[in-house]
């Protein structure tokens, strides 16, 4: 049940984990982008710009959501417009291993943070690749993979 003395974690998961899960998604479509050749530019939230850092862009509301957009890939192929829609998730289970790997190994200590981040990965994985399009029609990447392989190229590059 959930009761007043979980609001102090529940701020922590909202403000803090799932931008950090958010960022670690996003980073992976980047990181995928760019190895492709891409031009990118990604953000993290809506609403009002607080700061850019790079080609990163914070928005007001930071714990909303996060796109990545694409352009220009050198390998403008199928496969690698595939990878980079799959990437973020892919980064998202990595770090997932990473964690437990380092809680196993005893370097790090099996505390509720780690346990909330992982949480809050497996939910961001899985409705990633769910296939839907949002109230915008935009395609998740589930859905943005599926458009790649039907019509033999990104419909709509924006994550």
């Amino acid at each position: 049940m959930f009761t007043l003395s979980d609001l102090p974690m529940f701020f922590i998961n909202f403000f803090f984990i799932l931008p950090i899960v958010t960022l670690v998604h996003e980073a992976g479509h980047v990181w995928v982008a760019r190895l492709f050749g891409g031009k990118i530019h990604f953000c993290i939230g809506t609403g009002k710009t607080i700061f850019n850092l790079g080609k990163l862009e914070v928005k007001k509301k930071y714990f909303m959501e996060g796109w990545c957009q694409y352009e220009d890939l050198t390998y403008n192929k199928t496969w690698a417009h595939v990878s980079i829609y799959l990437a973020g998730s892919i980064f998202n289970m990595l770090v997932i291993l990473m964690i437990n790997y380092l809680i196993f190994a005893d370097i790090l200590p099996p505390a509720l943070f780690f346990y909330q981040y992982s949480y809050f990965s497996v939910y961001f994985i899985f409705f990633s690749l769910f296939p839907y399009r949002d109230d915008e029609g935009k395609p998740s990447d589930g859905l943005a993979v599926y458009d790649v392989i039907r019509y033999g190229k990104a419909e709509d590059p924006i994550d």
